[in-house]
This record gives C-alpha cells, sequence and structure tokens, in this order.
C-alpha cells in the first residue's frame, strides 16, 4: 500500500464531522515533526488549526486544506460504512475521501518529499488545516488570517487541495471564487383564522411578490473570468402546522453569490429597498461570507498552469465557478490563490470517492508546484 493511500485511509477512518477533528491534525502534526516542521496550533473554541512550516525568510508557499467533513447522513444509504475506507473497482471510498482527506495527504506526502529533497530549500514552505470548513467558517481559517495579520505572517503563494476537476484530474484550476452573502429574513403578520383573513395579516402572501421581484432578477451579466451572480432562496418556514391558522411570521433563507461587480453592502441595500418598496414588516439578519476574489495572471498561476499541462497531458480550464473555500480568507493577506485537487463529482453525497489512480498522482503534482515557485 503506498504512503499517501494509507494516510488517507487512516483521515477517513477519523469520523471528523465538522468541527470536529477527531484526531487528524494531531496525526498530521507528529508526522510533520519527525520531518523537521515546526508544527503550531493555533486554535479558537472547539476549532482545531495547524499551522506547520519548514525553512525560513523568503517567499512563503503554503498549502491550505481542512479536516472537517460534512454528515454523511443515513449510513444504510452507503454501500459501506462511510469512516470505514473501502477500495472497490479502482475507487477509495469514504465521507471525506474527495473532499478533501485525499488532498491533505497528498499535502503531507508532497511537503515530506520536498524537504527530503531540499532540506535547505530557499523561502519557507507551509501546511494550513482547519477543522471548520465545512461548518460555520468562523473559528477557522477566517480567524487564522485574521491572527496571522495582527503578527505580521504573509502569505505569498497558497495552493488549495479542494475538489476542482471535473472529468479527469487536472482539467480545471480554480484562480477566484465569487462572494458569498446570506441572509435571514422574517416577515412579521398578524395570526389569525384562515375565515377571518380580514381580521389577520398573512406574512407569506406579503413575501411572495418581493421573493419573486428578488429571484426573478438578473443581477448583472458577469464579470471578467466570473460567472454573474446569483440570488437563490434556499428555504421557507412558517405556519403552526394547522391548515386553518394564519401564521403570524415567514421565515426566508437565502443566499447570493456575487462576482466582483458587487460589494456586499450594496447588495444588502438592494435587498432592503425591494423589500420597502413592498411595505414589509420585516426583520433581516446578513452573513457576509466572503468578499470574492482572483488571483491574475502571476507565477502560480503560470507554475500551476505548466505543471497541469506536463503531469496532467493538457492544459487545464482556469475559471472561478463552484462555490466558495478558505481561500477566500488567505487571497485579502496579498496572497497569489490557486485551487487544484481531484474530481468532485462525488462530494458532499453518498459514496464519496476518489480514483486510486489521481490520488497517487496528487503529491507528485503538489511537490512540482512547489518545486516551481521556490526553487526557480
Amino acid at each position: 500500500m503506498s504512503d499517501v493511500l494509507a494516510l488517507t485511509r487512516d483521515l477517513i477512518a477519523r469520523p471528523s464531522v465538522t468541527p470536529d477533528d477527531a484526531g487528524c491534525q494531531a496525526l498530521i502534526s507528529a508526522r510533520l515533526a519527525r520531518a523537521g516542521f515546526r508544527c503550531e496550533q493555533i486554535d479558537f473554541g472547539a476549532v482545531k488549526n495547524l499551522w506547520a512550516t519548514h525553512g525560513k525568510g523568503g517567499e512563503v508557499l503554503c498549502f491550505l486544506g481542512h479536516t472537517d467533513v460534512v454528515p454523511p447522513g443515513p449510513r444504510e444509504a452507503w454501500a459501506s460504512d462511510p469512516f470505514v475506507p473501502t477500495e472497490r473497482d479502482g475507487y477509495l471510498y469514504g465521507r471525506g475521501a474527495a473532499d478533501m482527506k485525499g488532498s491533505v495527504a497528498a499535502f503531507v506526502l508532497a511537503l515530506e518529499q520536498f524537504v527530503a529533497a531540499f532540506p535547505d530549500h530557499p523561502g519557507t514552505i507551509a501546511l494550513l488545516l482547519t477543522s471548520d470548513e465545512e461548518g460555520d467558517a468562523i473559528d477557522g481559517v477566517r480567524r487564522v488570517a485574521e491572527h496571522f495579520r495582527s503578527r505580521g505572517q504573509r502569505i505569498d503563494f497558497c495552493v488549495t487541495g479542494e475538489p476542482s476537476s471535473k472529468e479527469r484530474l487536472g482539467d480545471l484550476l480554480r484562480v477566484g471564487r465569487r462572494g458569498t452573502l446570506s441572509g435571514t429574513l422574517t416577515v412579521l403578520g398578524i395570526q389569525g383564522h384562515v375565515a377571518y383573513p380580514e381580521k389577520a395579516r398573512n406574512p407569506i402572501h406579503q413575501a411572495l411578490p418581493a421573493l419573486q421581484e428578488l429571484s426573478a432578477r438578473r443581477w448583472d451579466e458577469g464579470y471578467p473570468e466570473f460567472p454573474a451572480s446569483s440570488f437563490q432562496i434556499s428555504n421557507i418556514h412558517s405556519g403552526t402546522g394547522a391548515n386553518n391558522v394564519i401564521p403570524g411570521q415567514c421565515e426566508v433563507l437565502f443566499n447570493f453569490r456575487y462576482n466582483p461587480g458587487w460589494q456586499a453592502v450594496a447588495l444588502e441595500r438592494e435587498v432592503e429597498a425591494v423589500l420597502d418598496r413592498h411595505g414589509l414588516d420585516y426583520d433581516l439578519r446578513w452573513h457576509r461570507g466572503g468578499e470574492p476574489f482572483r488571483t491574475g495572471e502571476g507565477r502560480l498561476r503560470a507554475a500551476a498552469r505548466e505543471v497541469m499541462r506536463e503531469l496532467c497531458g493538457a492544459l487545464p480550464e482556469e475559471n472561478t465557478g463552484g462555490g466558495t473555500s478558505d481561500a477566500r480568507f488567505i487571497a485579502p493577506l496579498g496572497a497569489e490563490v490557486v485551487e487544484l485537487g481531484p474530481i468532485n463529482a462525488s462530494i458532499h453525497k453518498v459514496d464519496e470517492r476518489v480514483a486510486l489512480a489521481e490520488l497517487e498522482r496528487l503529491p507528485t503534482l503538489y511537490r512540482a508546484i512547489a518545486e516551481r515557485l521556490l526553487l526557480a
């Protein structure tokens, strides 16, 4: 069994449902310490954050990942236990196999191999891991980035191991992400009997025209290297459970994924203007998940592109699609950031998996990028 497969299996076997790390970072920290890395825990609350570095001064290359996973859902829906790593038909199955314990294991192998081959390398090579990427993302990399800013820790280049590939390893390179802005809207009405609507005020009926306007709006036509911004309602909840009661309030959860043509504060103003124009009595709480970012042409993007061409056989597509990642907290530190990882077809699904052949190639891919950046 290869080292990267053995470590990935060991990580999957630890049920690190967010924000529980379940001992993953302690395992990795002990291993990297033996390889000569300085390992520091920067924990906040229940969230584990590992910062491991080798070398000093010079340019700083950071590999960024997370050890937490989403809940597996009903275990009986899986063909095998989600926390018992299982190989079949050329794949490794288990929660986190693709998102992103395979990439984390590959990072560790790449770092070990790099410092063994170049013990006196120029610059600093680092690994940053959190157990709060799949959850609230409050006490993880967001807080670590604030801590880094306060103590003057810079990062020049950052490679995130999120599963970015579509059909084969290396066919897509993420060079940025849209921003994310969430809202919790509570529309207030007056509860009453459905037979006497004149004595009540139905918050569902009141909310619908405003929600229709917001959901039908085309917010923009896109932005260079970004898709169009989108507004999506993710949940509407109201009622007492009885079909003869007009509810007293209606709660609506929604989210924007937006490109650099917008800022969060401008979107907030637009939404509130629509709600006010429709005369709603409401309360609205916002959560700014992160501003959009994009890495322009530079050394990291060029290095990743060429390594992927050489080792994966073709130049990758380069875009800013998909959801969001912890890279949104590292980019504001001034770092060039890209995302490169395995195929994402099974992430967050039952029977999540990673191809064994892809897993074996990942350490070489990550190490080659490190060599291009730090040894050039």
